[in-house]
């Protein structure tokens, strides 16, 4: 009887082992907000491919590559998504504009994500989307021979893999963007909307002041609108209560600390340790750091 079991299992695993390489890759965020669960980033804003890899397995769900507000080139950036290939972290790029050559640039360098600032309108929310999509469904322009390696699609076109599994996440940080947010939210083809907390409460006049009445008003309604149309709203804190008091309202995309401010945090602790100062304990605001 064993041997036959053996057999048996042997000629599942000939037949299945093809059948299961051919499974289409699915974005595990993508598929982890459609789960209703939350996932964290980290902010990559140093040009080492080395701090990106170390960041990618140590546990979060993706890698914020930060074009905006950084010096990082699209070389950087390539050498980033690479050195990332088989690690935990999908690797999204946000990037200084939101034009279509911009998210073309960093998606054709392999990037699965494309965040887009000051994306205020319903038209700038449609261009980020159709930026990010093959034809019929964008204006994507097709020259994958660089993002198509880094990537596992068996048994689809690359343009299918790509429609279906890159994210488009417009960031809602200027006081329009909040009063235009149905319109906005309502764009088919938007994976996220994140709140540019920082900005958008200078947009609204109280510069810094995340937890002022004005911005709190403003983050309900973005919120409201995420759920009126299905779309998860993102958040930057890399401070841990703050987390889960924000995944309690309703959030569930975090952008959390950069890498500066990650190696900062560690060595002040592990100082603190040996001198026996009081450790501080890290405060809710920019993740870039207060002035």
């Amino acid at each position: 009887m064993s041997r036959i079991l053996i057999a048996i299992v042997c000629i599942l695993f000939v037949i299945g082992g093809p059948l299961l390489a051919q499974t289409p890759f699915v974005n595990p965020v993508k598929k982890a907000l459609k789960e209703g669960k939350p996932v964290i980033g980290a902010t990559i804003t140093t040009a080492s491919p080395d701090v990106a890899a170390t960041l990618a397995s140590s546990g979060f769900d993706f890698l914020w590559i930060e074009m905006e507000h950084s010096p990082l080139t699209l070389e950087t950036v390539r050498s980033m998504i690479l050195a990332t290939r088989g690690m935990k972290a999908m690797p999204f790029t946000r990037v200084p504009v939101n034009e279509p050559f911009m998210a073309k640039r960093v998606l054709d360098a392999g990037s699965l994500g494309v965040v887009f600032p000051f994306s205020s309108t319903r038209e700038l929310a449609e261009q980020a989307v159709k930026s990010c999509k093959y034809p019929p469904l964008g204006i994507r322009g097709f020259g994958p021979s660089l993002a198509a390696p880094r990537w596992d699609f068996v048994g689809q076109s690359y343009p299918d893999f790509a429609n279906e599994n890159v994210m488009v996440i417009p960031i809602i940080e200027q006081k329009q963007a909040v009063e235009n947010i149905d319109a906005i939210a309502s764009v088919p083809g938007i994976d996220v909307l994140f709140i540019g907390a920082s900005d958008l409460s200078y947009s609204l006049g109280v510069g810094g002041q995340r937890d002022h009445p004005l911005v709190q008003e403003a983050l309900a309604k973005v919120l409201a609108a995420g759920k009126k149309y299905n779309v998860p709203i993102g958040y930057p804190s890399g401070n841990p209560a703050e987390i889960k008091k924000l995944i309690a309202q309703g959030f569930l995309f975090f952008q959390a600390t950069t890498d500066l401010g990650m190696m900062k945090s560690a060595a002040t602790e592990m100082l603190n340790g040996v001198r026996g100062s009081a450790p501080a304990s890290p405060k809710p605001g920019s993740i870039y750091g207060d002035k």
